[in-house]
């Protein structure tokens, strides 16, 4: 494992030894979890803004537009139909298999 150094404010260093204290772990642990937390956030912030890009993209695109229309349109009589949940063959098998 790679050790890093990092200068914390004096108010931060407190709240982390306090973190440390209440969850019985080490600051490194507890240090370590929060940057994969804020990493693993980050990237999900990146996903979605590159979704939205492209959803952004597709719908200025008046061809993908229609066809998704189209699509939506060919579902409509299925949005108030309930979900068969009976439909499994074995007893205590899921439905959605």
């Amino acid at each position: 494992m790679a050790a890093i150094s990092v200068r914390l404010p004096e108010d931060l260093e407190a709240r982390l030894t306090h973190e440390a204290e209440i969850e019985g772990k080490p600051r490194s642990e507890v240090a370590r979890e929060a940057i994969s937390a804020y990493l693993a956030q980050r990237e999900r912030e990146r996903f979605m803004k590159e979704m939205v890009a492209e959803a952004r993209a597709a719908y200025s695109n008046e061809a993908i537009r229609q066809e998704v229309q189209e699509m939506a349109e060919d579902f409509r009589p299925f949005e108030s139909d309930p979900v068969d949940t009976d439909a499994s063959d074995e007893p205590g098998e899921k439905w959605w298999k």
